[in-house]
């Protein structure tokens, strides 16, 4: 990792992530109505994140937040997708000085190893069809997309959905 570590969110770190969250949906254009979206509130929302799942952050030397995600251990609350025995991941956001070090790579792999140490199965995630940076990072994992397992949040918009099955004594794929 080119300088940063993978560590859980502290409460001083929500409202960076949060911001940093939402800045990167703006700036990549995956919001359909621009600032004025109402998804903002709840991508900057990260206490509300941190009441039902894990969220994990990539931290540099100086504690600055320079990627988060929400590891969401099974079915619940916060689970869009997981079934029994299967973890998923939301929110994967990475801030524009942390893209290109790696940071993506090292939170979704974080995630596959949470899994694998609680025994899960499968790991989920939904995805934007235009997020094509963050599906290259998922198929260097073996993730595969799951189409029966598409949804739709909203009328406008339709989820893909990808899937790594896991083996209790495989490694991470780099």
């Amino acid at each position: 990792m080119d300088g940063f570590t993978i560590r859980p969110a502290r409460p001083e770190d929500h409202e960076r992530l949060g911001e940093l969250t939402a800045a990167a949906y703006l700036e990549d254009g995956l919001l359909d109505f621009g600032a004025d979206d109402p998804y903002l509130e709840v991508l900057r929302d990260v206490g509300r994140r941190a009441e039902h799942a894990e969220v994990l952050v990539a931290a540099d030397e100086s504690g600055t937040v320079l990627g988060g995600v929400a590891f969401v251990p099974g079915p619940g609350p916060f689970a869009d997708v997981a079934r029994d025995g299967e973890a998923e991941f939301r929110t994967l956001a990475v801030a524009p000085d942390g893209r290109g070090r790696g940071v993506g790579t090292a939170l979704v792999r974080e995630c596959i190893d949470r899994a694998r140490a609680l025994g899960r199965k499968r790991v989920v995630l939904s995805t934007q069809p235009m997020m094509h940076a963050a599906h290259r990072v998922y198929e260097r994992f073996g993730f595969t997309r799951a189409p029966e397992r598409d949804w739709s949040p909203i009328d406008t918009l339709t989820l893909l959905v990808y899937e790594l099955e896991l083996s209790p004594d495989a490694a991470a794929r780099d």
